[in-house]
């Protein structure tokens, strides 16, 4: 008896946290065109255009925090939704539109790099995930991080 009414307790947790996400895209917003007849208008969806899709700092002295903004410009026919910004390292932070960018609009990927702990040269990956064809892209940073130098 015991047993069922934990298991019961813990079912009503696990469901209840699932309940009322409050970042949901709205669904006017998502444009999925792919059909299983192959036929597909792919001008409709959003699509990334960067200005660069690596930007390398040069030298770096250890410690520093540089940022650095990748420019972008929706050139699709629909609204472009970001709906994340991974990177491949906790020493990267980044900053993205969190509203629809509309055709046509320019906006900015911010991405911050600590160097702090870091030495020689460094490459770190940003995946962006949004409703484009492919749904991610690959966008690069690097660079040569230096010790200081002594006095």
């Amino acid at each position: 008896m015991r047993i069922t009414s934990a298991i019961i307790l813990v079912m009503v947790f696990i469901l209840s946290a699932c309940q009322g996400k409050k970042d949901q895209v709205p669904a006017s917003v998502v444009n999925i065109p792919n059909t299983a007849s192959g036929e597909a208008d792919l001008d409709a969806l959003p699509k990334f255009e960067f200005m660069e899709t690596i930007h390398d700092f040069g030298k770096v002295i250890q410690g520093e925090v540089v940022t650095f903004s990748f420019r972008f410009k929706n050139t699709g026919g629909s609204d472009l939704l970001i709906s994340g910004v991974s990177a491949s390292c906790g020493c990267t932070a980044t900053k993205y539109p969190k509203n629809p960018v509309k055709p046509g609009q320019h906006e900015v990927i911010e991405v911050s790099f600590n160097s702090g702990g870091k030495q020689g040269f460094q490459n770190k990956t940003l995946t962006v995930a949004a409703n484009t064809q492919p749904s991610t892209t690959v966008l690069s940073i690097k660079a040569e991080v230096v010790l200081p130098e002594k006095e």
